[in-house]
């Protein structure tokens, strides 16, 4: 009779991936990492989010003044990423910060992303979507009232053509259409509210 030994069973590796680096033009300028919520910069507020919903490894992506946010911000345990291209829209800073999680020293299997500029999504929103991965395949997202939102993840499988379709501002929208079929929607609708800080009257939402 032959022996066998099990291979230990990994478990998937559902990594954090905030951007940040909007530099606030409808708010005159100020970036959006920087607004404060609770007494503190609001990308810190995303970050607990984030590690509260799950995700053990967090890559951030900054934009916007980079420089004053690392020396402002406490992120301790996140690999900060720069995108000098901030200003061309989000779809630089997803290619920067897929690329980055590919180079990630332990292997990810999938991207659960999140805006920085979206304080009413807490880590209850984060841990469903998180739930729903599958394989390295996976495609899911944040649903509110039937409309997709964020958090999505992105399953390590799909980064490239994800990335190769990121320009603008349109980060991953024409694949996610282009793949609706795939996608597992997940409904937020009762633990979170995905508003935008977009304009001085969205500050009100800020704490």
């Amino acid at each position: 009779m032959t022996n066998t030994t099990d291979t230990p069973h990994r478990s998937p590796l559902v990594a954090g991936l905030l951007l940040a680096a909007g530099g606030g033009r409808r708010l005159g300028g100020r970036p959006k990492a920087l607004l404060t919520h609770r007494g503190r910069p609001l990308v810190e507020h995303a970050v607990r989010v984030l590690r509260e919903g799950g995700c053990e490894v967090i890559h951030v992506v900054l934009g916007a003044s980079a420089d004053v946010v690392r020396e402002r911000a406490q992120l301790p345990g996140c690999v900060l990423v720069d995108n000098p291209a901030w200003a061309e829209g989000m779809g630089s800073s997803l290619r920067a910060g897929l690329a980055s999680l590919a180079a990630e020293a332990l292997p990810v299997d999938a991207a659960l992303v999140s805006l920085v500029d979206q304080p009413g999504i807490g880590a209850e929103a984060v841990a469903r979507v998180r739930s729903a991965y599958r394989s390295r395949d996976s495609l899911a997202a944040a649903s509110y009232d039937g409309k997709r939102g964020h958090p999505v993840l992105f399953g390590a499988d799909r980064w490239a053509g994800i990335a190769a379709g990121a320009v603008g501002d349109q980060g991953a929208r024409d694949y996610l259409r282009d793949h609706r079929d795939a996608i597992t929607l997940v409904d937020c609708s009762d633990v979170a509210e995905p508003y935008d800080i977009d304009t001085e009257a969205d500050l009100a939402h800020l704490e």
